[in-house]
């Protein structure tokens, strides 16, 4: 006896390929923000994730209903490493060496990766369990930052807002010099942390600055950037 197409939609072979289907769907789509993410920042359109994935707009909207939790599916791994960046700090028994080590380390997660620079500088209120985290992050560092001054290196005018400026400022210039000047977000950090210590306070050495001709590349790639988007409809 021939089954009908109904039959055939609810039994347990086919909602096990529909499933599957779906996970294969979602996998492809996470695949495709990371990639677009990473390399272009979080400006990329959702379409632009369909198009990358070889799925359609309602098969993203089915997945991810919104930008928010796009995000935070593809972030949650890398949220976590925030988190571990600044308890690794703490476990530091010099805080102050745990606290620079802090900003080199969450610094170098958004040299890695430009949609990770964007998220770090960006709030997400739809995102709870990556808003979660990012909370998480911020008590601890607060501790950090305690401890820190404690030693009498941090300055008692830092403020936790500090860190948060210099997240911005730094998603700025890894944005702005890409792959002409990778590097430059070191020197940016290495000024900051002069900025932030007391005269007497251990310093690292400051990072060399980049290449006169790095920089004009990063230069003329934001020129360039900027004319595209004078373009656009």
């Amino acid at each position: 006896m021939t089954s009908s197409p109904a039959d055939q939609a609810l039994s347990p072979q086919t909602g096990r390929g529909l499933r599957a289907d779906a996970e294969r769907n979602r996998c492809r789509i996470l695949a495709a923000a990371r990639h677009l993410f990473a390399t272009e920042g979080l400006g990329v359109s959702m379409a632009s994730v369909a198009r990358e994935a070889g799925v359609g707009k309602a098969t993203l909207g089915r997945r991810f209903a919104n930008r928010d939790e796009l995000v935070n599916a593809v972030f949650a791994d890398r949220m976590d490493a925030y988190v571990d960046a600044v308890t690794e700090a703490l476990a530091d028994p010099d805080p102050w060496r745990g606290f620079t080590g802090y900003l080199h380390a969450v610094c170098a997660m958004q040299a890695a990766d430009r949609g990770f620079a964007d998220v770090l500088a960006m709030t997400f209120p739809a995102a709870k369990a990556l808003e979660a985290r990012r909370a998480e992050a911020y008590h601890r560092m607060l501790e950090l930052i305690t401890r820190a001054k404690d030693t009498g290196h941090l300055r008692e005018d830092f403020t936790h807002q500090d860190v948060v400026i210099l997240l911005i400022a730094n998603a700025g210039v890894v944005t702005a010099t890409g792959e002409a000047a990778p590097d430059t977000w070191r020197r940016l950090v290495g000024h900051m942390i002069r900025s932030y210590a007391t005269p007497d306070a251990p310093i690292p050495p400051l990072p060399e600055a980049p290449a006169p001709t790095a920089l004009y590349r990063a230069m003329v790639r934001l020129s360039h950037a900027a004319q595209d988007s004078d373009v656009e409809p």
